[in-house]
């Protein structure tokens, strides 16, 4: 037997090759791939495009879910819907439009949606965008339609639909051609709809902190670990993102894990430094659930089980303001409240420092302001499908706002004394401590702290992280 010779020249392109084609084009089992949904998703869906609804008033609205954004070739960084478009749709489908059409008395939502491509389909193959053999069995539009309870239409009869709306609003995660289109409308609308959560929402809420609270353990007790190898920051932040992806859809933004010097610089993502085990350790994290709804987190542990005097000391004076921001969030106060409440006492405890050279109310006065030097981001924000949520609301109705049941907001006071700041003394110097809690203002007046299973007080922290760190392995 003789053997043929191998094949010279190009590799045959094989969407060019009809006989590859007709090959690919039979012999799979059809499969009924329904949608995936979160339960109770497709009704909170319903309700919100109602609330909307009732803000657009006679305009049309058109909101785009995105696209993967290309890390290089057909390599795709994970796909995440725009946020509007998940709380309209309950969805994440990617190259998907929710239209919403006014009538008289509310909006016709229609849902379109990209058809998988199927192997009757050159796609099929061709495709690392849409074919199944690339992407795996993917839902038709009956079975979209079926799990959103939505009308849904191929997304090729967009543009027709488009056209029939005359002056519509854009929003989500438009496509590069039509970002001009834009509508601030539309995002303030949207923003401020989606302040007040619904019960719906705050389950999934608690669900996302609940599994926020075990990742929180997971790293506390990989802390051994993470002190033996050279970049343990960058270990403990895996350890929390695998549990993410695990219990939920995965974290609800990039981990902060800073150990000594690292920890009062604000968003230290890159996380490769090693673990000080005499040194505070900053964690702020989150668990995104399967609604995407996400937690937001923030403690600062003794890796070693015990905090030194000096960081003591300044955790002790940011849980004394935290506890004053906690105290001021009830419902018709004013929604900086517990942010003035707090730098009070951060103003204050500077100043019986003798870090603060100025008076207390020069510094809290607007023109001051001189305590900021230390904490010069914001103490907290709206929290939701988006870990900053509803921030393109007006100010008014955000900043300049009432708190109000439904509200789900953080408070995360903190001191930052870089490790080259010459105005506070060395012993401080390389000291950052965040504490940070995810609220809900209730019916009664009150605020729920939805994360309370993690201790904030110095002592708590202390017994807390020597438990997991004397855990059975």
């Amino acid at each position: 037997m003789s053997l043929r010779s191998p094949q010279r020249g190009a590799l045959p392109r094989l969407t060019e090759v009809d006989a590859f084609s007709r090959t690919m084009a039979h012999g799979w089992e059809p499969m009924n791939t329904p949608l995936a949904m979160v339960p109770g998703a497709a009704q909170a869906a319903a309700r919100h495009r109602q609330i909307l609804s009732d803000a657009l008033g006679a305009n049309d609205a058109v909101v785009f879910a995105g696209e993967a954004p290309i890390r290089n070739d057909d390599c795709f960084y994970a796909f995440r819907p725009n946020s509007t478009f998940a709380w309209l749709t309950g969805c994440a489908l990617e190259f998907a439009v929710i239209v919403l059409k006014a009538r008289p008395g509310g909006h016709d939502a229609t849902l379109f949606a990209t058809p998988p491509a199927r192997p009757d389909e050159r796609d099929f193959f061709a495709s690392p965008a849409h074919g199944e053999l690339w992407v795996g069995p993917s839902p038709g539009l009956a079975e979209v339609g079926q799990a959103t309870g939505l009308a849904v239409r191929p997304l090729s009869d967009l543009d027709q639909a488009i056209g029939g709306l005359g002056s519509a609003l854009f929003g989500g995660g438009l496509p590069p051609d039509l970002a001009a289109r834009r509508s601030q409308l539309l995002e303030e609308a949207s923003s401020t709809a989606r302040m007040i959560k619904d019960e719906w929402e705050i389950g999934q809420l608690r669900e996302a902190i609940a599994a926020t609270v075990r990742g929180f353990e997971a790293v506390a007790a990989a802390l051994p670990d993470a002190i033996a190898i050279p970049r343990g920051e960058r270990w403990l932040q895996a350890t929390f993102d695998r549990t993410a992806r695990t219990l939920g859809n995965g974290p609800g933004y990039a981990s902060i894990v800073g150990s000594g010097a690292h920890a009062p610089i604000l968003h230290w993502v890159r996380c490769d430094g090693q673990i000080d085990p005499h040194a505070p350790l900053l964690l702020d994290m989150g668990v995104e659930a399967q609604s995407l709804y996400t937690a937001d987190v923030t403690r600062t542990i003794p890796p070693s089980g015990t905090f030194s005097p000096a960081a003591r000391q300044v955790h002790d004076l940011v849980e004394a303001a935290h506890r004053a921001g906690l105290a001021a969030a009830t419902v018709g106060a004013d929604y900086l409240g517990f942010h003035f409440a707090a730098m009070e006492v951060i103003a204050q405890g500077l100043k019986d420092w003798g870090v603060l050279e100025v008076s207390v109310d020069e510094a809290l006065s607007p023109g001051g302001q001189q305590h900021r030097r230390y904490i010069v981001c914001g103490i907290g924000h709206h929290l939701g499908l988006d870990v900053h949520d509803c921030s393109r609301a007006e100010r008014r109705r955000y900043e300049e706002a009432a708190l109000a049941p439904g509200m789900v907001f953080t408070v995360e006071p903190g001191l930052y004394f870089h490790a080259n700041d010459l105005t506070v003394p060395p012993e401080l110097r390389g000291i950052g401590v965040r504490i940070e809690d995810d609220l809900l203002i209730l019916p009664d007046g009150g605020a729920e702290v939805l994360s309370a299973d993690l201790p904030i007080d110095a002592s708590g922290l202390e017994d807390w992280t020597g438990s997991l760190l004397r855990a059975p392995r």
